[in-house]
């Protein structure tokens, strides 16, 4: 289960365009032993079977899996939201996948996932965006300050596609706009240290 010396439980990722790259990066620069669960949004073209959670998995040391339904969330483990399925958190640590609506003409969307998690989680959930286009995201990510959830997203001049980290920045929600490069050192301080001050 969680570890109660972590300050956060859960990091909820969301990206598009330019995406696999970010989040490549982010996870190359997380630890083995990495105390909160990471969820990932990643905008896929539902005809193909993705190949994410294989590419991703060369890229950390963590576990990598494409969510299924009823998976309990663990510590260390990154879990993909299949193609053309929303990804939700319930209060219990499982996921849920639905094909209910396209989301602003996705899914899956990161709203709904920030959503359900900000929801399950509140103040122990970290949010990130990184880079895409549209403005996915920017809905979930009041969600998430509004239960005092902790927000995160890529730097325009390290963004290869900036709408919607810009979206995320215009609500006003953002507690830090980082470079891509810094952004996995910010996630081992936050979750192991505690919020910053």
């Amino acid at each position: 289960m969680f570890s109660a010396d972590a300050a956060f439980d859960i990091v909820a990722c969301a990206a598009s365009a330019g995406g696999l790259t970010a989040l490549s990066t982010v996870l190359s620069g997380l630890p083995s032993d990495f105390p909160a669960a990471i969820v990932i949004v990643q905008h896929l073209d539902p005809r193909h079977r993705s190949l994410m959670a294989d590419i991703l998995a060369r890229r950390t040391p963590m576990q990598v899996v494409q969510a299924q339904e009823g998976d309990r969330l663990r510590p260390s483990t990154v879990y993909i939201a299949p193609p053309d399925r929303h990804l939700l958190v319930n209060s219990d640590s499982t996921l849920s996948l639905t094909q209910s609506e396209l989301v602003h003409f996705v899914r899956p969307s990161a709203d709904l996932l920030f959503e359900s998690v900000a929801a399950s989680f509140k103040d122990r959930a970290i949010a990130v965006v990184l880079s895409g286009t549209g403005s996915d995201g920017a809905m979930g990510v009041r969600a998430i300050k509004k239960m005092e959830g902790t927000v995160i997203v890529q730097d325009e001049r390290s963004s290869e596609f900036f709408g919607m980290p810009g979206a995320a920045i215009q609500t006003g929600n953002t507690d830090f706009v980082l470079p891509l490069d810094e952004i996995a050192s910010a996630l081992v301080t936050l979750v192991s240290k505690g919020k910053a001050e």
